[in-house]
């Protein structure tokens, strides 16, 4: 990669990054060219010339935020043994970044869907496939743990993958609304139930 491409795709970056930080304070619909470009010192030219639209900048955004989501919470687990003691460690991953991270500028994959929920158009398309992705990933997770027998063979994957993804909604509704300091450890207690309840 030469230099000036190597410049391009660290602006490209910024650009990304800055916007993403931008729609966890203020949602998908506050990101602007404009607003992008002020926080950067760019130019509304120089954030569409390494970007384009409006709409490709909130693409990338949900793209950016789904990756970090991955590489944080997926990717670690994989070196655990498949079946439950992958599962549990997703979770588990899950439970510290919304503590550590999510508490504190919120989530593109809830706050975007409720963002988005009554609206058509490519931008909720676009979440709606990083969302189905991940929760298809979990429930590979969860069919893995049935087939090794961790779990009771009657167990439903998506009303699990349902039930855990209800932990993480209601963590940060406690942690970020109610302001509960305690929103993480009682989503832990949950989930330890859960598991204890689907397990053979």
């Amino acid at each position: 990669m030469d230099a000036k491409t190597q410049k391009s795709e660290m602006t490209r970056a910024a650009i990304v990054g800055a916007a993403l930080d931008l729609a966890s304070a203020e949602g998908l619909e506050a990101i602007t060219l404009q607003a992008v470009a002020d926080r950067l010192g760019l130019s509304k030219s120089g954030v569409f010339s390494r970007i384009g639209s409006r709409e490709a900048l909130q693409k990338a955004v949900i793209g950016e935020f789904g990756r970090r989501f991955i590489a944080e919470v997926f990717v670690p687990a994989m070196q655990k043994p498949k079946g439950l003691p992958r599962l549990d460690d997703i979770v588990q991953r899950w439970i510290v970044r919304m503590r550590d991270v999510e508490v504190h500028t919120g989530c593109i994959y809830t706050a975007g869907a409720f963002e988005l929920d009554d609206r058509e158009g490519e931008l909720r398309e676009t979440l709606l496939q990083e969302v189905t992705r991940w929760r298809a990933a979990l429930r590979r997770t969860v069919q893995q743990a049935i087939e090794a027998g961790h779990l009771k063979a009657d167990t439903d994957p998506e009303q699990l993958v349902g039930e855990i993804s209800a932990i993480s909604i209601g963590l940060l509704h406690d942690a970020r609304f109610l302001r509960d300091t305690r929103a993480a450890e009682r989503a832990q207690s949950s989930w330890q139930r859960l598991m204890k309840s689907y397990q053979a």
